[in-house]
């Protein structure tokens, strides 16, 4: 009797970029040829390693993100690839993304990402106004953004997800419309859309020194005229910062906000296994000079039943469908109004969070209102138990 074997999502960090923007908090930097070369070595090294405590599983996704994963060469690309296929299960349907930035893969390089089996790109615009991609600090224009989603069609490319951004310094509600207007020019249209707001973070040079920013009123307003544009275009919004055409929600990303296992690879890749999470070490020298890749793993947190009940709450309400009381129940043998039975009527009172409804009127859930998705960290801090 074939037994089912448990879902598992990997994710390969490729700490390197062209050049760090002034906003980018990531683990990622410029590195020469010879690094990049020995860093995928290492990597492929440390999945073979890894993977013989996986046998029960097989891979649903597979995510290369970064840095900018497309500053290699495709044929690294392919070398991980080949190195997962190899160590794990795979899915013969398994949604594979890689993220690139406008300028770093030519049509060339992404038709050879088609061959070895990539079926996702996610392309980094941020923006279709020039001047604000400079204020940025990104290296591409909006043509070559225009240029290589283009190339991306030609090669075959049909599920691609776009990257843009909002409140950026000089960005205004007209430039912001615009930029929305040349992404809905495209054809065809792209079928994922995830428009973030920027965050200043510490340690980066717009922390340093911050940029005049458009206030909180503004970056609201932006956030409701991206819902409303995209509603007209034919997305809907299933996440926070998440719009997708039917049939196209990021698989990967999902895993994470419904607490599934994914498995990361790469300096400072974060892991979910059997309610432990622990991540690698972040140092790139002491990475490539390892020989037990067991021993890499840090922040080891083997979660109690109280920090995996937040993480359901805050993660699952990013989800535009929300909570579901049936779940909650089957993870946790408890309701959510037995766990959390102030706070959910403290919330919909204020106007954050209301009820789901089954067509025959039966209450299965909570999901954040408007003003709840416009102030959702206030949220999800609510739901905090430890």
């Amino acid at each position: 009797m074939k037994t089912e074997k448990r879902p598992l999502s990997i994710y390969v960090h490729i700490p390197f970029c062209a050049r760090k923007c002034l906003y980018c908090d990531f683990l990622s930097a410029p590195a020469d040829e010879q690094t990049k070369e020995k860093y995928v070595r290492c990597l492929t090294e440390e999945i073979r390693q890894n993977s013989t405590a996986f046998g029960e599983y097989e891979v649903q996704t597979v995510f290369f993100g970064g840095g900018t994963p497309s500053v290699l060469p495709a044929e690294n690309i392919g070398d991980i690839l080949k190195e997962i296929r190899q160590d794990f299960v795979l899915n013969p349907e398994a949604e594979i993304t890689i993220e690139v930035n406008p300028g770093s893969a030519d049509l060339k390089k992404l038709r050879t990402y088609r061959d070895m089996g990539i079926n996702r790109l996610s392309i980094g615009l941020q923006s279709a106004i020039d001047e604000e991609l400079k204020a940025l600090g990104r290296i591409h224009s909006a043509e070559d953004f225009f240029e290589t989603y283009n190339n991306a069609v030609k090669s075959g490319f049909n599920n691609i997800n776009i990257d843009l951004m909002s409140a950026i310094p000089g960005q205004t509600i007209e430039s912001y419309r615009e930029t929305l207007k040349r992404v809905l020019s495209l054809n065809p249209l792209p079928k994922h859309i995830s428009a973030y707001s920027l965050i200043i973070e510490e340690g980066t040079p717009f922390y340093e020194n911050t940029p005049p920013l458009p206030d909180e009123d503004t970056d609201r307003e932006l956030y409701k005229i991206t819902n409303d544009i995209l509603k007209v275009a034919g997305y809907h919004r299933y996440e926070i910062s998440n719009y997708a055409m039917k049939g196209y929600e990021c698989r990967h990303n999902k895993v994470y906000w419904k607490r599934g296992e994914y498995l990361g690879f790469g300096i400072g890749a974060a892991s979910l296994i059997k309610n432990v999470r622990f991540s690698n070490i972040r140092d790139i020298s002491e990475y490539m000079e390892t020989l037990d890749y067991s021993k890499i793993r840090t922040d080891r947190q083997e979660l109690s039943v109280e920090e995996q009940m937040e993480e359901f709450m805050f993660l699952g309400l990013r989800l535009i469908r929300g909570i579901l009381f049936r779940e909650f129940e089957e993870n946790f043998g408890k309701s959510v109004e037995e766990v959390y039975p102030r706070v959910i009527g403290k919330l919909k009172e204020q106007g954050l969070l209301t009820e789901i409804c089954d067509e025959q009127g039966n209450r299965t859930g909570i999901c954040l209102t408007q003003f709840g998705l416009d102030v959702s960290n206030r949220v999800m801090a609510e739901f905090l138990l430890t």
